[in-house]
């Protein structure tokens, strides 16, 4: 059976070039004086990308890894944070809290929309005690981005480290860590940048390195703890020995990155693009606002189910498009237009394909949805 165009939100489609980075010949990245170069110049380049001058680390595990190291270095039993929660992954930060001793404090928001910084401001004037503060930039089961640059320098007034969940925006939404005073962004390799899964990349600015530092009690674990990392380039030192094949596909696709002409832009016009054509058709979105230019939700339309939807598309078509988890199982679909997904010709076949899927299955949208996206291109 032919390959399927991978549409969801991560892991994507990787570019010839990226897979075959994997085919060098390796070496032994512990005792290979080069490797240890090779590493430093990609976080370089990771830098560039988040627009940081803070210190920056390739981690062996795909995204999740440097949202538990984040909290397992930074959290110490008794603290107290707070969790900016619109959605799955912003609720789902406070598990980690817990796990590490630390009590988490919500700060709910409507998981239809983006959190509200006022209201926000608001809640922090009247309870601002905390060390710590988790949030996520792109909710990708919601397709709901949120505004990091108010949130974060609104944490920074009151001396709050901020720990940001990047994975599904690194690469695909405007980002600018130094900036807006981001301490901690934590990106993956599978997403935006399209890399193959099995790595974390994040950033630790020199406020988050005192807390890590200077801790009262030792970091629980090993392989999520962050101070092993603090001097591995003067001490030519690992923690562990890096998956070397996994950082030459990183390097490429950051290359690749690197080398577009405009990548935000880009997947902010096809983002739009592909709104526009499922409104037109009559189809519901899920955010109401604060729309995510890497994946859009969609309400699965009545009479029809997800795993109807999911696998007519694979089987006739040859797409695999995405469903989502928790509340939002079996209720709605999620395309991905994130990294190497995020081009027209491969949106054009994901709409015409989900148009006649629809309408197979008795839902007959507005328009035909594939043209009403070249429309707006």
């Amino acid at each position: 059976m032919k390959n399927p165009l991978i549409m969801t939100p991560g892991p994507t489609y990787i570019h010839e070039e990226v897979r075959m980075a994997m085919a060098r010949p390796i070496t032994n990245p512990d005792l290979d004086a080069s490797f240890f170069e090779f590493y430093q110049e990609t976080c370089s380049r990771l830098k560039e990308i988040i627009q940081t001058k803070n210190d920056v680390f390739i981690l062996s595990g795909e995204g999740i890894l440097g949202l538990e190291a984040a909290c397992a270095s930074l959290i110490e039993p008794g603290d107290r944070v707070l969790c900016i929660d619109n959605g799955i992954f912003g609720n789902g930060f406070g598990d980690f809290v817990k796990m590490y001793g630390g009590e988490a404090v919500y700060f709910k928001s409507d998981y239809r929309r983006a959190v509200d910084v006022a209201l926000l401001e608001a809640f922090l004037k009247k309870d601002h005690d905390f060390r710590i503060a988790t949030l996520v930039h792109c909710e990708t089961p919601s397709g709901i981005t949120n505004p990091i640059e108010g949130i974060c320098k609104l944490l920074n007034q009151y001396g709050i480290i901020s720990v940001v969940d990047s994975v599904s925006a690194v690469g695909g939404e405007v980002l600018k860590a130094d900036e807006w005073a981001v301490d901690m962004i934590l990106g993956g390799s599978q997403k935006c940048l399209s890399a193959p899964p099995g790595l974390t990349f994040l950033s630790v600015s020199p406020k988050a390195w005192e807390k890590i530092l200077n801790r009262k009690m030792p970091i629980i674990g090993y392989y999520a703890n962050l101070s092993h990392w603090r001097n591995w380039y003067q001490e030519k030192w690992f923690p562990y020995t890096q998956p070397i094949s996994d950082i030459y596909a990183l390097r490429s696709a950051v290359e690749r990155w690197l080398m577009d002409e405009n990548p935000i832009e880009r997947h902010k016009k096809i983002a739009e693009a592909v709104r526009k054509s499922l409104l037109d058709g009559g189809l519901d979105l899920y955010a109401a606002d604060g729309f995510s230019n890497t994946v859009t939700t969609v309400n699965i339309p009545e009479n029809i189910s997800f795993q109807a939807l999911y696998q007519t598309m694979l089987e006739e078509h040859n797409i695999l498009i995405a469903g989502a988890f928790g509340f939002l199982k079996d209720k709605v679909i999620r395309i991905g237009h994130m990294g190497e997904n995020c081009h027209e010709d491969k949106v054009y076949l994901t709409l015409k394909a989900l148009d006649q899927v629809l309408r197979k299955h008795g839902i007959q949208p507005k328009v035909e949805l594939h043209k009403a996206f070249i429309s707006y291109m």
